[in-house]
C-alpha cells in the first residue's frame, strides 16, 4: 500500500510544483492518469491540511512513517504559514463538549469595582496583552475576568493551576478515548486556536513546569512536539493570570502552597493589577445584589454586614489580627441567612472555618455592631484583645 502511495505522491509532486493541491484537483488528476478517483485520498487527511480545502502532498518519508515533517524554517520562525491543529471533537470531549459554553454566563447582580473596567478594556481591544491580577482571597479577581468576557461575548478558557500542572495538562497529551489512544489538545492550545481569553487561575501555585508557556506569553505560536504540529494564536487571544501573591511566595504563610515564580515568567506580564476589596458603598450594593438573587432582601442586615467586614479588614491591615472577612464570605453569609433565616446562625456557621478565638471575636463584634455600638471603638478593642492573647503564654 505504501509503495503505491509513494508512486502516486512522486507523480503528484512532479505535476504540482507548489507541493499542494485541492481535493477536486486531486480527483481530476487521478482519473486523468489512469487511477481511480480516490487514489490520492491519502493526501486530503487532516494532518496534511494547510488551509481550508488545501492539502500538502506528503513526502516519501512521511508516507512510510506516518509522521509529517515540519520544515526547519517553520520551526525557527513564524514567517512560513504553519498548519493549524484542528481539535478532534471526540478526543477533546472533556474540554469542548459544548463550545458555546466557553462564553461565561453573566453573573446575576454583578457590581463593578477594582480593575474591572481596565480588564474589560483589554479584552475588548482583542490585543495580545497578558496581565497579572493579584489580591487577597475572595475579592473578585476571577469573577472580574469572567464577567468582562460574559459582557463582551468573548470565549474564556479557565485553567485552575496546581503544583502538578504540566505541559501535558496545558498544551495537550495522549488520552485513552473509546479504547484508542488519541492526542487531546489542552486548554492553552484550544484558547490559542479560538482567539479566546486564557485565564490561568491561582497561577502562583504552579511549579517551574509552567515555563512551557514562555512562547505563548510572548504572543508567539507554539510547537507541539508530541504530534509534530505548530499552533499559532488567532486574533483576540490573550492571557490573564490571577494569584493571591505577586509570584514571590507567601511571606506570612497565609497562602500555603504558593511558590516563587521564575522572574522570566513574571517579566512577560506587562502590567500587574492589585485587586482591592470594594469600598463600603460598593460592597453594600454587592451584598444587596446577593440578597435579591437569593430572594431575601434585608437592607439593615446588609448595612451591618459590610460595616462589620470593614472594621475587621481595617484591623487586619493594621496587623492586629491574622484573619479577615472577604466579599465572597459575605456572599456565603447571605446565602446561609436565606436558608436558615437566622442572622447570627448564618454568621456563626460561616465563621466556623476560623480558629475559636477569632470566630468568637468576630461574632462578638457583629453583635455589638448590630446593637449600634461604635465599630471603630470595637476595632481598637479587638486589637487590644489580640495583643493580650499573644502576650499570654498560656
Amino acid at each position: 500500500m505504501s509503495t503505491k502511495r509513494i508512486e502516486i505522491a512522486n507523480k503528484l509532486v512532479a505535476d504540482f510544483p507548489t507541493g499542494e493541491a485541492r481535493i477536486p484537483e486531486l480527483k481530476e488528476w487521478a482519473v486523468k492518469n489512469g487511477y481511480s478517483e480516490y487514489a490520492a485520498s491519502f493526501v486530503w487527511k487532516r494532518e496534511n491540511r494547510v488551509a481550508r480545502g488545501l492539502f500538502k502532498i506528503p513526502s516519501e518519508t512521511e508516507i512510510k512513517t506516518g509522521t509529517p515533517n515540519i520544515p526547519l524554517e517553520v520551526l525557527a520562525s513564524e514567517v512560513a504559514e504553519p498548519k493549524t491543529v484542528v481539535p478532534d471533537t471526540t478526543a477533546n470531549l472533556m474540554m469542548t463538549t459544548d463550545i458555546d459554553k466557553m462564553v461565561p454566563d453573566k453573573f446575576e447582580g454583578f457590581v463593578s469595582w477594582g480593575y474591572f473596567k481596565e480588564i474589560k478594556s483589554i479584552i475588548k481591544s482583542k490585543m495580545f496583552y497578558p496581565i497579572f491580577v493579584t489580591g487577597l482571597s475572595g475579592n473578585g479577581k476571577t469573577l472580574n475576568v469572567q464577567e468582562a468576557c460574559a459582557e463582551l461575548g468573548r470565549e474564556c478558557v479557565r485553567v485552575n493551576v496546581t503544583i502538578e500542572t504540566d505541559e501535558d495538562d496545558l498544551i495537550g497529551g495522549f488520552r485513552l478515548v473509546d479504547g484508542e489512544t488519541k492526542f487531546n489538545l489542552g486548554p492553552v492550545a484550544i484558547a490559542m486556536e479560538r482567539g479566546a481569553v486564557l485565564l490561568l487561575d491561582e497561577v502562583d501555585l504552579a511549579s517551574n513546569k509552567i515555563m512551557c508557556l514562555q512562547p505563548v506569553l510572548e504572543g508567539n505560536g507554539i510547537y507541539v512536539k508530541k504530534i509534530n504540529r505548530y499552533i499559532k494564536p488567532a486574533k483576540g487571544f490573550t492571557v490573564i493570570a490571577t494569584a493571591n501573591t505577586k509570584g514571590r511566595g507567601s511571606d506570612d504563610g497565609k497562602f500555603i502552597g504558593t511558590n516563587i515564580l521564575n522572574e522570566a515568567f513574571l517579566e512577560r506580564f506587562p502590567i500587574t493589577m492589585e485587586q482591592p476589596y470594594p469600598a463600603l458603598s460598593v460592597e453594600k450594593k454587592i451584598v444587596l445584589g446577593s440578597m435579591e438573587k437569593y430572594g431575601l432582601v434585608d437592607e439593615d442586615f446588609a448595612d451591618k454586614l459590610v460595616t462589620w467586614a470593614e472594621v475587621i479588614r481595617k484591623t487586619y491591615f493594621e496587623g492586629a489580627i491574622d484573619e479577615l472577612i472577604s466579599t465572597r464570605r459575605l456572599d456565603h453569609i447571605v446565602k446561609a441567612y436565606t436558608i436558615f433565616r437566622d442572622k447570627l446562625k448564618a454568621i456563626e456557621m460561616c465563621t466556623n472555618r476560623f480558629d475559636e478565638d477569632t470566630k468568637t471575636s468576630f461574632i462578638d463584634l457583629y453583635s455589638k455592631v448590630d446593637a449600634g455600638v461604635d465599630p471603630m471603638q470595637e476595632a481598637e478593642e479587638i486589637e487590644t484583645e489580640e495583643e493580650e492573647n499573644s502576650d499570654n503564654p498560656f
